[in-house]
């Protein structure tokens, strides 16, 4: 008799392959996108901006600063039901510490790439904005929690839309990298020292 995974071993592994579809496949997306579009190159728009060094350090600086204000925000009374749900999503992955680096490098550079390189110069900074935080379900009329989390978050991704345009897009990489680092990192702390997760 083959024993079934537990479902926590199932949504990790799931997890880690959507990750590495969002390094590969997105990046693949965008390509298709410009290979169609005539008013704008990938290929500039990747080395475009400021020196590398200095999107190194203002995406980072920028990453830790919306990340912190995040958690900040997760953490306020009203909220707590939200940031208990996702804390407990993230606890029962058992991702260890090399899987979180790895899905927060797959996000930032898969999905910048895809919405910073190839879909802001069509849609715009903010219609894109819109459309990312709402794929990702924070903009959702039957929950005003996650909402407000959402509009904070929206102002997040206009923040690293315009940090492309004039900074460059490895500003907005390192930044959503440092952001689900951050996050990601903080939630599994919660949760791993929360008493609820002891007594429930």
């Amino acid at each position: 008799m083959i024993e079934e995974e537990p479902d926590g071993e199932q949504q990790r592994r799931m997890i880690l392959m959507l990750a590495g579809f969002t390094i590969t496949g997105m990046p693949l997306i965008a390509m298709i996108i410009d290979a169609f579009a005539d008013s704008f190159s990938m290929s500039e728009r990747l080395v475009s901006g400021i020196p590398w060094y200095g999107q190194l350090g203002s995406g980072l600086i920028l990453g830790f600063v919306f990340g912190a204000v995040a958690q900040f925000i997760s953490e306020r009374r009203f909220m707590q039901k939200v940031n208990v749900k996702y804390s407990r999503m993230i606890s029962d992955l058992q991702l260890n510490t090399s899987e979180i680096v790895f899905i927060s490098l797959c996000a930032g550079v898969g999905e910048e790439v895809l919405f910073r390189g190839a879909l802001q110069p069509l849609l715009g900074v903010i219609i894109t904005a819109v459309v990312f935080v709402a794929i990702h379900g924070y903009l959702n009329p039957k929950d005003w929690r996650i909402s407000v989390y959402g509009v904070y978050m929206t102002g997040v991704i206009i923040g690293l839309g315009y940090a492309t345009e004039y900074l460059g897009i490895w500003t907005a990489v390192v930044a959503h990298t440092v952001i689900d680092l951050y996050l990601l990192r903080r939630m599994k702390f919660d949760q791993a020292t929360s008493p609820s997760s002891e007594s429930d």
